[in-house]
């Protein structure tokens, strides 16, 4: 069998695939969760823990959860949509992921650096939740990530 360096390596964004595009990539497996789920959230929330939280902001881990929550993935990542979507949640503490209209999302609030003892899985985990219009939790996942 032949392996190509493609193979073995990808393009994408970050300088660590499991702090950027590990979480990207959970996100988006969350939102098409949440697109089948027959609950209508109101808002987005994410938690970093282990290594994700104690790294998150020098990794742009944050960066990464934000855009795949709004719906970004790493293979059709566009630098510039990126840049205005960050700077749109900055200001209106808003995503709009595709199919799921307008969502409360405030990173201060609702992107939590849990710095106390990892997930069981593995040293990157994450849980994304949805929440309905009172802040209450109607979907909630586990991800771990291991990299791109």
């Amino acid at each position: 069998m032949f392996l190509s360096v493609f193979d073995m390596f990808k393009i994408g964004i970050g300088p660590s695939s499991s702090h950027t595009m590990g979480p990207m990539v959970a996100a988006a497996r969350f939102l098409a969760l949440l697109r089948n789920s027959p609950f209508r959230a109101q808002g987005l929330r994410a938690s970093l823990h282990g290594s994700l939280a104690f790294t998150g902001h020098g990794h742009a881990t944050d960066r990464a959860v934000i855009l795949g929550l709004a719906g970004f993935e790493p293979q059709t990542y566009d630098a510039p949509s990126a840049e205005a979507t960050l700077a749109a949640n900055r200001s209106e503490r808003r995503l709009s992921p595709p199919g799921l209209g307008s969502l409360r999302f405030d990173p201060a609030q609702d992107l939590i650096f849990d710095y106390g003892p990892p997930l069981p899985g593995h040293a990157n985990g994450l849980i994304l939740m949805a929440t309905d219009a009172q802040g209450d939790v109607i979907l909630q996942e586990t991800y771990y990530s291991v990299g791109g």
